[in-house]
């Protein structure tokens, strides 16, 4: 169908991000195809999550799952939306910009941008790229805990991990072909490691992240052999800051080391003045997120409450 329909069709699922998109005129496809009958993309079990599947029954942890998966979809909007929004939605989710997300007469009024109908970007007249924001909740996640994403399109299939899933670009934000679906996420198994997501919002509920922050910590006895920090909500992708990873590795999970790897997190935390909250303030903010879900990971560890 897609190949029929040819460059000027889009991919649906929920739809809970394409169909407000097109009100706004930001995607105008002749022709939309419903991914939500195909039955292999709403399958689920504990290794791997269709595309289709709801984010309400991604929340609905099923034993074996990773807890920090099930967590973040539940952070997801609301219950309304949860219950038509995608796992697949939420991973390939349009980035977003105060500029951009806007009615077609508003946009028009300031002569539109880069990213749909104009040559300017707004929040960095002088940049030659768009630096619309990654505001998933699920992608910081993925990438954080590992999980790889099977693509189908008309060459077959690739499996491609969720690190490389993502362009640090406003526009071309996905490596995914226009033709190719995301038809599953597979999930590392539970191997000695815990991971959390914490997410800086305006609202307890409704509102995209400003900030989000996926912190992953594989463990050696007591001390950190493996871990991946990685931001959301402040670039045009999820955010991994190896500098905060080496902070952790071979340590032990302490005061000293949160806050070394915290510091090493501020400082490549660079957010642009286009989502909610004052740019300065929310950098700031990177460095207290991620003291609080590496804490909330030693204190699982403390426990013997971690996820593997």
């Amino acid at each position: 169908m897609k190949a029929d329909a040819g460059p000027d069709a889009m991919f649906v699922a929920g739809g809970t991000d394409l169909y407000p998109n097109m009100k706004r005129r930001h995607q105008e496809p002749r022709t939309v195809i419903s991914l939500m009958g195909i039955a292999e993309l709403r399958r689920a079990d504990a290794a791997g999550i269709g595309a289709c599947v709801t984010l309400t029954d991604v929340a609905d942890r099923p034993s074996g799952r990773p807890a920090v998966v099930a967590n973040a979809a539940r952070l997801v909007s609301t219950p309304l939306l949860r219950n038509m929004g995608t796992l697949g939605g939420n991973l390939c989710l349009d980035t977003r910009c105060n500029y951009y997300n806007q009615s077609y007469e508003w946009r028009k009024a300031i002569d539109f941008c880069m990213k749909k109908d104009g040559a300017i970007c707004w929040v960095a007249p002088s940049s030659p790229r768009c630096w619309a924001v990654n505001s998933s909740d699920l992608a910081p996640v993925m990438v954080a805990i590992g999980a790889e994403y099977r693509l189908v399109g008309p060459q077959g299939e690739r499996v491609v991990p969720a690190g490389r899933f993502y362009h640090n670009d406003g526009i071309n934000y996905l490596t995914k072909q226009p033709d190719e679906i995301l038809a599953e996420v597979r999930l590392p198994a539970p191997d000695g490691w815990d991971a959390v997501y914490h997410k800086l919002r305006r609202r307890g509920s409704f509102d995209f992240p400003v900030l989000g922050v996926a912190a992953w910590v594989k463990w050696d006895g007591k001390k950190v052999a493996e871990a991946r920090i990685v931001l959301g909500g402040v670039a045009s992708w999820p955010q991994e800051v190896p500098e905060a990873a080496a902070a952790l590795r071979g340590m032990p999970l302490g005061a000293e080391t949160i806050a070394a790897a915290a510091e090493a997190a501020y400082r490549p935390s660079k957010p642009m003045d286009n989502t909610d909250f004052d740019l300065s303030w929310r950098k700031q903010m990177t460095r207290v997120y991620v003291t609080r879900a590496l804490q909330e990971i030693q204190q699982r560890h403390a426990t013997g409450r971690i996820e593997g």
